[in-house]
């Protein structure tokens, strides 16, 4: 499993780009939603999906 990541780089490279993206969308409307509750779970949402952008990017690289 561990060469999974760096046999398949246009996969990540794809999963990477998604989860950037929907990622920053997520922070930009929980951002807007400022003092609602709601809003604090979109925008941490986005942040775990940036967080999954540098666990993906990362991934190929750990020993």
């Amino acid at each position: 499993m561990k060469n999974f990541w760096k046999e398949h780089k246009s996969l990540r490279t794809i999963l990477m780009l998604v989860s950037f993206v929907v990622g920053l969308v997520l922070l930009y409307q929980g951002w807007s939603m400022t003092g609602q509750l709601k809003g604090l779970g979109i925008e941490l949402l986005g942040v775990a999906l940036v967080l999954v952008t540098l666990w993906l990017y990362n991934k190929p690289y750990a020993d």
